[in-house]
């Protein structure tokens, strides 16, 4: 887990939405994602003793206690260096059937950027072909595969994990994941979105696009609709 901020950054409200705000902010994920119910899991505890650094994300695909998912895992993904770190992790319930719901929140501009890391050769060759797989599953025709390596590597391997879980495992492990974009905050010489038009999407087309969602979240939605008056809203 990350450095909290006091007050700001996505680490911050989605903890107070997961804490303060569980009812209001479950049922704006199930909007987005059409689900009837979800329930969350805890975080581990960690044997960090440091003040916010006592609990720790979920890592990879650590949740799901089907082995035979763990061994694929470790064969199509590098377990060298850091692996997904999940803001949240949740089931989220259809009808008479469940799926994971693997979550990733920013709540500015410079949290969007990310480059792969790796060192080692052989992890990096590793990543490299999960993400040209990836690529491929996703439609991608018009970037070239090393583009996903910088950046926006933090979003490709979101979107790796969930094709390795759909298309990957036999049989499939239902999954989707949901980015959320908090909007509103204001900090000093940092770039946060004060709404959602000011986060950049992209077109979804294919199958597997169907199970990523975006959610838009004010930090106070109070606050949203005063600015949202005083702009002539």
């Amino acid at each position: 887990m990350g450095t909290i901020g006091h007050g700001y950054g996505s680490e911050w409200h989605l903890l107070r939405h997961l804490g303060y705000h569980r009812n209001y902010f479950s049922q704006e994920v199930l909007k987005v994602t059409g689900g009837n119910t979800i329930e969350w899991l805890d975080f581990k505890f960690s044997p960090k003793i440091v003040a916010l650094k006592n609990d720790r994300e979920f890592i990879g695909l650590e949740f799901i206690k089907d082995m035979q998912v763990q061994e694929k895992w470790k064969s199509f993904w590098a377990q060298h260096g850091n692996s997904q770190n999940w803001d949240a992790v949740g089931k989220i319930h259809f009808d008479n059937r469940y799926e994971w719901l693997l979550v990733e929140a920013k709540a500015h501009m410079s949290e969007i950027h990310s480059d792969c890391g790796a060192e080692n050769l052989t992890s990096k060759q590793k990543i490299l072909l999960a993400l040209e797989k990836t690529s491929q599953a996703f439609g991608n025709e018009s970037k070239p595969i090393e583009a996903w390596l910088e950046n926006y590597y933090q979003h490709a391997n979101r979107l790796a994990a969930l094709h390795f879980l759909m298309n990957e495992c036999v049989p499939s492990v239902n999954a989707r994941l949901l980015f959320i974009y908090f909007y509103g905050e204001n900090r000093k010489n940092i770039k946060c979105p004060q709404n959602k038009e000011e986060w950049l999407g992209i077109d979804k087309f294919c199958e597997l696009s169907k199970r990523v969602h975006d959610l838009f979240l004010p930090v106070n939605p109070l606050g949203a609709e005063v600015r949202s008056k005083s702009n002539g809203g």
